[in-house]
């Protein structure tokens, strides 16, 4: 057993395996790719499906499209977009932009063209890398004056074409380039890889620009520098203690910081193969967990809750998954139960931010999280090494505050993100002594675990009393009807606010509105309770799998989930 410190009674809970410091990564990523390339060429890097792609294939690829940037004039610090799913034109061109010394844009791909236009204009793309399906005449309209040169790929890309279709590719449109954009495969088939195209990229070059969700307000784009990614990258490899017989299941979309740094960059840090599927689909996810048995992943509760939901799931084997992390989202125990009732992987929870470049906590690996007593959250777990982390009063005043105490989550370390892109105010605004503000509130019991209340800006004020939205959801997960469950506060012109819930049933329930508010009447203090539950057929997520709190709040909530 570890001592705690003074300021760090976590350290005693720290797994054996896991260092409580970590050194300053040596290398970038890219520069982790080469040397798998050479030392271990048939390793493999991913697997598409079930069909692997080895690191010599993979870097041998990368390079041919830094040479192609080359040829086009893009160069060190231009921005290259990727619009793209979980294919494995995502590494491809990603490394192959560092490989130019160019810097990473990830977009969500199912940004609307108005919002697409604002994340072209607001990083100045030059490059935008999409998938066919995802420009068509409202993207080629959104492009904007920066970007010069379009590059489409297909999700059937680097499949070899006598193998029949998985099925989520099944119904794909054939493989068309739009009129005016350059086709992905034929453009790399046609280039040989230039060791002049290769710049020198240091640690302290920017490697991405990552977009935050936007849930509180307009996106912002997170500067990620190599160190950050390659920092958190051997936090997840120490973490999860994985080792070259270990593989990453690729659930959470590589656009996302989650996937960016927990599956792409911990795969390349440990030279370890990372499993894609295009986009989530939980039968599919479930039938490669079987067949190719990866060990570790990392995911939103609401794709776990996927997995739950998928018929005739219960019996699957995926107890391969030994390193089950979850992170993004709340995790209600009630879901963390029954999965682990189903399938027998428990799942641990994990936390971090677009700005902390993933994780900032985490539960140790094989630990039991446990619930704090007065909000009934399960615990985020403990800072990961080399990590400082503070509570802070919500009074504004900076002032730090006792254990068991709530307060919002201020972090300081080698992850956290050098600022927003182009908003020196923003970035100014999100930092107090060099700690970044989370804007969640937390509380730190006395030995050092760490549980998440709930988001600063999401507290409600209930007749002067103060309910938090996680509190009221976990209840609401408690009732066997529930799927998915989601608390916002609403104007009262009595109380100033009231408790609303939205709830997603599961399939066949037959539960109502009244039942639930009975249920809830019976588990918490009257002030906590939902004035209203409305039934919907989905709770708005980001594509983290965020509840989108501003949706929920907004008049037309039927128009916004289906667009969420």
């Amino acid at each position: 057993m570890r001592e705690a410190e003074p300021g760090r009674p976590w350290l005693s809970l720290y797994g054996s395996g896991v260092p409580t410091e970590l050194p300053s990564p040596p290398a970038t990523l890219v520069d982790d790719l080469e040397r798998h390339a050479q030392g271990r060429p048939e390793a493999a890097a991913l697997r598409y499906f079930e069909e692997p792609m080895n690191y010599r294939r993979l870097d041998d690829l990368a390079g041919r499209f830094a040479t192609l940037l080359a040829q086009w004039g893009v160069g060190k610090g231009d921005r290259v977009a990727l619009r793209l799913q979980n294919d494995p034109a995502f590494p491809i061109a990603l490394l192959g932009a560092w490989k130019r010394g160019a810097i990473g844009v990830p977009l969500n791909p199912m940004f609307k063209s108005d919002e697409l236009a604002y994340h072209l204009n607001d990083c100045g793309a030059r490059i935008l890398v999409a998938l066919e399906s995802l420009f068509g005449d409202h993207e080629r309209a959104a492009l904007g004056a920066s970007v010069e040169r379009v590059v489409t790929t297909h999700e059937r890309d680097f499949l070899p074409v006598h193998l029949p279709l998985p099925f989520p590719l099944s119904q794909s449109a054939p493989k068309a380039t739009p009129a005016g954009a350059t086709d992905l495969v034929t453009a790399l088939n046609a280039t040989a890889p230039c060791a002049r195209a290769r710049e020198q990229v240091s640690l302290d070059d920017v490697a991405c620009l990552v977009y935050t969700s936007g849930t509180t307000g307009p996106s912002k784009g997170s500067i990620s520098r190599h160190r950050h990614l390659a920092y958190n990258a051997a936090v997840y490899r120490a973490w999860m203690q994985l080792g070259p017989s270990d593989s990453v299941l690729g659930i959470a979309p590589l656009f996302h910081i989650t996937g960016l740094v927990g599956h792409l960059g911990v795969a390349i840090a440990a030279g370890i193969p990372l499993v894609i599927s295009h986009r989530f689909d939980a039968a599919e996810l479930l039938r490669l967990t079987e067949r190719l048995r990866p060990t570790m992943t990392v995911a939103s509760i609401t794709a776990f809750l996927a997995f739950l939901n998928v018929p005739g799931a219960e019996g699957r084997d995926i107890r391969s998954l030994t390193r089950c992390f979850s992170g993004g989202a709340p995790v209600p125990p009630g879901v963390v139960e029954r999965f682990e009732k189903a399938y027998s992987v428990r799942i641990h929870n994990i936390y971090g931010l677009t700005e902390s470049n993933s994780p900032t906590h985490a539960v140790p690996l094989g630990a039991q999280a446990p619930v704090d007593p007065a909000s009934g959250a399960l615990s985020i777990g403990v800072p990961v090494p080399g990590l400082d982390a503070r509570v802070l009063d919500l009074d504004g005043s900076g002032r730090e505050v006792a254990a068991g105490e709530p307060g919002e989550l201020a972090v300081k370390g080698p992850m956290i993100c050098a600022g927003y892109w182009n908003m020196p105010k923003e970035t100014e605004t999100a930092f107090r002594d060099g700690y970044f503000l989370t804007g969640d509130v937390v509380v730190m019991n006395p030995k050092g675990w760490f549980f998440v209340v709930d988001r600063k800006k999401d507290v409600i004020i209930c007749s002067g009393f103060k309910v938090w939205p996680r509190e009221v959801e976990d209840v609401l997960y408690r009732h066997p009807g529930v799927r998915e469950a989601a608390v916002v506060g609403v104007p009262d012109a009595y109380r100033g606010e009231a408790v609303k819930a939205f709830v997603a049933l599961v399939a066949g329930a037959s539960t109502d509105s009244a039942d639930l508010l009975r249920f809830c009447r019976e588990r918490l203090a009257a002030y906590k309770c939902p004035g209203e539950v409305e039934i919907v057929p989905v709770v708005p997520k980001t594509a983290s799998g965020k509840v989108l709190r501003r949706a929920l709040r907004a008049p037309n909530l039927a128009t916004v989930a289906d667009e969420a």
